[in-house]
């Protein structure tokens, strides 16, 4: 299985995930209310680089990096019609804008350039475990001494398998994503159970310390939706 394959529903129909986070399902408000107070944590105004990895359209990202603009920002993703929409929610970023098709694993591991903040959001939890580690040591081979990871994803509880966790989180979509028309409700759910493969907490702070991220904070939980910063060292409490 492929990556092309893992994000495919989104790749032919982005329309679909923009009317989830329209109507909140996955908590977008919030997270990325939490993302801009991480930037602001960060220093506020001082430049920084930012590899933005699978980052779809970047709707709900380029708000906060408005106010708290980086000096580059690079976004990558399989999906040109994402890609394209993002050019336009991007237009008026003050720093130079990157715009890469591509796969996100791919990206990470053989960019050159150091970087202050990888950001990620919904998208590692389609990777494999050991694609995942690799993922974890490409973040730490290229973000600088004291960069950040920001990972936004669902998570497993602990010691919870995949296919309780995948019974639980269609469960979910099933009685809350109302406005989904039904056959596009049944797509998602059947891509969730084909392709989705979270890890629990523990699994990523083991990946991302051999990577070299020892130090993790659990930024915000909305039930299966965390916010994770990961870093080389200590991380100060907001």
């Amino acid at each position: 299985m492929n990556s092309s394959e893992r994000t495919a529903i989104f790749t032919r129909s982005w329309s679909l995930y923009d009317l989830i986070t329209e109507h909140n399902y996955i908590f977008h408000r919030e997270i990325y209310a939490g993302v801009e107070e991480l930037l602001k944590l960060r220093g506020g105004h001082e430049p920084y680089d930012l590899l933005d990895l699978g980052c779809g359209n970047a709707r709900y990202l380029a708000p906060c990096l408005k106010r708290l603009p980086p000096a580059i920002y690079e976004g990558v993703d399989l999906s040109a019609a994402a890609l394209a929409e993002a050019r336009v929610y991007l237009a008026d970023l003050p720093g130079r804008v990157i715009l890469t098709q591509g796969d996100l694993l791919e990206a990470v591991e053989s960019t050159t350039k150091t970087w202050d903040i990888l950001f990620t959001g919904f998208a590692i939890h389609h990777l494999m475990p050991d694609e995942k580690a690799r993922f974890f040591r490409a973040a730490g081979r290229c973000l600088s001494e004291q960069g950040w990871l920001i990972l936004v994803d669902v998570v497993r509880e602990e010691n919870q398998d995949r296919a309780s966790y995948l019974d639980g989180y269609i469960r979910f979509m099933r009685e809350k994503w109302t406005q989904v028309p039904q056959d596009q409700l049944e797509e998602a759910c059947t891509h969730v159970r084909d392709h989705d493969y979270p890890e629990c907490l523990s699994n990523l702070r083991e990946m991302a310390s051999a990577g070299g991220l020892h130090s993790t904070r659990l930024v915000s939980r909305h039930a299966q939706h965390h916010t994770l910063l990961f870093a080389r060292s200590a991380l100060k409490e907001g």
